[in-house]
């Protein structure tokens, strides 16, 4: 049996702007103070991202098309956290062969092979896999709103054996998983549609391990003008 990971990232399910994409430390105080600069912006151009910024159709019924192509081992160890990153320690400790990862991003580095000598982060934890021999093999499932594609990593691809999907339903049955990850990548994913990401986590309806998840406050209609200087002028 192959041992995989089944790693999903809450951005999968959300349509980004163009203009959100960049390298974000993930921190309680940035993935929560981005999305208040990027709401105030909007409003100041006439958009509510409240309202406009939500969940896709692809969340529908996710799990259960999961289940058709992945097969749990008994007992599955889940984790849920802040960081993609942690799907790179996750896969060594359980020994992974192959990792099948739902994203917005392909997370292998986005400096060519240089970024594997990067210091860990949640770009190029995949990549970092890849390149150290911890797994064999990488599956790249793409969300529907990506901005991303293959041929922008023709440095991994020529080196590596890597997959790209754009649908679930082109993958094999079988999938022998030993470990589920589920991160929220707060940066990239607005805190409003937290109570959604907690219901998702609860509709795997399996027992789970949250390591480093951060609670985010978030309350728009309280933003005095103070607050609001503050907030577009964070860097």
């Amino acid at each position: 049996m192959v041992r995989s990971l089944l790693s999903i990232d809450w951005d999968y399910f959300i349509p980004l702007k163009r203009d959100w994409l960049n390298s974000y430390v993930e921190n309680k105080r940035s993935i929560e103070a981005i999305w208040y600069k990027r709401y105030i912006k909007s409003v100041l151009k006439g958009e509510d991202l409240e309202k406009s910024v939500d969940t896709t159709s692809v969340l529908k019924d996710f799990w259960v098309k999961i289940k058709e192509h992945f097969d749990f081992i008994r007992n599955i160890k889940v984790f849920v956290s802040e960081s993609h990153m942690l799907s790179y320690y996750i896969a060594k400790a359980n020994k992974c062969e192959e990792v099948y990862s739902f994203d917005t991003h392909a997370d292998l580095g986005y400096a060519g092979m240089s970024s594997v000598n990067f210091e860990l982060n949640c770009a190029n934890w995949l990549g970092k896999l890849l390149n150290e021999g911890k797994i064999k093999r990488a599956h790249i499932i793409y969300s529907p709103h990506t901005f991303e594609r293959p041929e922008d990593f023709k440095d991994f691809n020529k080196l590596f054996s890597i997959q790209y999907y754009r649908d679930i339903d082109v993958l094999p049955e079988g999938i022998y998983t030993v470990a589920i990850h589920i991160c929220r990548s707060g940066a990239w994913t607005p805190p409003w549609l937290d109570n959604k990401f907690e219901k998702f986590i609860k509709n795997l309806n399996l027992p789970y391990k949250v390591i480093k998840l951060y609670k985010r406050d978030w309350n728009s209609k309280k933003l005095s003008l103070s607050d609001q200087i503050f907030y577009l002028n964070f860097v």
